[in-house]
């Protein structure tokens, strides 16, 4: 049974006439259409991802067309190269946007201590950003999803077991026990892909408190009950009825906790256990950016500014879903 499948229906003599039901996928997307912060939210996770996307395929290209091109050829022919440094004399390091005196349009946002232009390292920094924020929260939300079904659904011992492990990992603050994690596993040498599944499990029991609390209410509808009375195993009753009709405000809470996800990953990359030079990341670029608050303060206004905007429209759209997918709004 898929999200919203139940629904409310009035009597067919006439104790329904022009009532339609606030459930399902089609009145969701109505009411994400209708609300204008929503679709501002989902414009801008849409321009994101589709700039995340073609970076990543520009970033693999020597990969994908088994050496026939070369990495970055788009960055070479409409910018610059993000990662590598340009010769001594051929651009001026720690250039400011043009609209600043000493500026050029030939670098539009400046360039960095290095003199790698800005907007091609803003732009190829989203694809780390974006794919993490989605990859580490998708991570914790199914990990959390396995953990909280099963122990509202059993209970029991089963249920004091899971969430007290669940608990004590909740207790230690995520930024803590994710730069612990980086370091324990990488052996001294961070990489984001470590950041990634360390991000992945913090996450973990916030998702399987929120479904657990669903679950609790869920398995006891009469549908769970006439399916454990017909026989249905209760990992296909888990799986067909107790999870899919819990799982919208875990849905709402995945979108919301990728723009958390994005901005724990730029301070890992700001303290220097996410990305490492010289991949382009917004968070590396802070952490380089900040000595120069003083002197060139665009430099952390830039990456900055795109935290900011990327946060915001996931924080908009899922304000926008969760109104469209709880009943008592109408």
């Amino acid at each position: 049974m898929a999200i919203g499948e139940q629904q409310t229906q009035e009597d067919s003599d006439g104790g329904g006439d022009g009532v339609e039901a606030n459930v399902g996928w089609r009145y969701t997307l109505d009411k994400i259409k209708s609300d204008a912060t929503a679709r501002f939210g989902l414009y801008v996770i849409a321009a994101v991802a589709t700039v995340a996307i073609v970076t990543t395929i520009d970033a693999n290209l020597s990969r994908l067309t088994l050496g026939r091109v070369e990495d970055f050829a788009l960055a070479e022919s409409v910018w610059y190269h993000p990662e590598r440094h340009p010769d001594p004399g051929t651009t001026e390091r720690r250039m400011p946007p043009f609209f600043v005196e000493g500026g050029s349009l030939e670098h539009p946002l400046g360039t960095d201590r290095n003199g790698r232009d800005y907007i091609s390292r803003l732009v190829y920094g989203t694809r780390i950003s974006f794919f993490v924020g989605i990859v580490a929260t998708a991570l914790g939300m199914l990990g959390g999803v396995l953990i909280g079904a099963v122990s509202g659904y059993y209970g029991g011992w089963i249920d004091d077991v899971l969430m007290r492990a669940v608990e004590t990992l909740y207790a230690i603050p995520p930024l803590v026990l994710v730069i612990v994690f980086t370091v324990f596993v990488s052996g001294g040498d961070p990489d984001i892909t470590y950041a990634v599944f360390g991000v992945g499990i913090a996450f973990i029991p916030v998702f399987a408190r929120l479904i657990r609390s669903r679950v609790l209410s869920v398995r006891e509808m009469d549908y769970v009950e006439a399916a454990r009375a017909t026989g249905v195993k209760d990992r296909d009753i888990l799986r067909r009825h107790v999870i899919p009709n819990s799982f919208a405000p875990v849905l709402v809470l995945a979108t919301l906790q990728i723009g958390v996800t994005i901005l724990i990953v730029a301070g890992l990359s700001f303290l220097g256990y996410g990305a490492q030079p010289p991949t382009p990341d917004w968070g590396e670029m802070l952490r380089i950016s900040h000595q120069y608050m003083h002197s060139n303060p665009w430099m952390s206004i830039w990456p900055g500014l795109a935290i900011l905007i990327t946060i915001m429209g996931f924080n908009l759209f899922g304000d926008g879903l969760q109104d469209a997918l709880d009943p008592r709004i109408k």
